[in-house]
């Protein structure tokens, strides 16, 4: 779709206008957008850092009860690795080393959740050609974790039911390994 303005560049941006019931939609360039003040865009774009400087920011405008010294103390917190301190990341947007999320972790936690839906341990994702086999592992080491339970708990019956989920799970397994190799060759 061509810019409606100017009629030369493709239309990036599209608005929609809605007055007195009626709607009107209109579909612009990055440029001509600009010269009728509907956006103002940075020269330089937006960046990771800016991103997550932005959200830092967010963070601390929402402590406005907390007092100068508390927020003070809250910047200095630093790395026992490396030694970086919380504003040097915050200015930054990118850890020193590995131990400064663990060091960072109670200021940095409460954003991780709120950019990750709730979320704050990544878990990764399963690539679908290995990723039933790893679903399988993962679950018969929840199942021995659950039958050491329930050894412990002195709760047998439970106990045997799990030894047999794990047993079936891995002669499963090892069908699906065995089916690999006769594939393979």
């Amino acid at each position: 779709m061509e810019c409606q303005e100017c009629h030369e560049n493709p239309a990036t941006l599209h608005f929609k206008h809605v007055i007195n019931g009626e709607e009107r939609k209109l579909s612009l360039c990055e440029a001509c957008a600009k010269k009728k003040g509907y956006v103002t865009f940075p020269e330089e774009g937006y960046s990771l850092h800016d991103l997550l400087t932005g959200l830092f920011n967010v963070e601390t405008l929402n402590m406005n009860s907390t007092s100068k010294n508390q927020m003070k103390q809250l910047k200095e917190i630093k790395c026992s690795s490396c030694g970086m301190t919380f504003s040097e990341f915050k200015k930054i947007g990118k850890f020193g080393c590995a131990n400064c999320y663990s060091s960072f972790a109670q200021k940095v936690e409460p954003i991780f959740r709120r950019v990750h839906a709730g979320n704050t341990k990544h878990n990764g994702k399963i690539p679908k050609r290995t990723g039933i086999n790893l679903q399988t592992r993962r679950q018969i080491e929840l199942y021995k974790q659950e039958l050491k339970n329930f050894i412990d708990n002195e709760e047998f019956e439970k106990a045997a039911e799990y030894r047999d989920k794990i047993k079936e799970l891995q002669a499963k397994a090892s069908k699906k390994d065995d089916l690999k190799e006769g594939d393979d060759q």
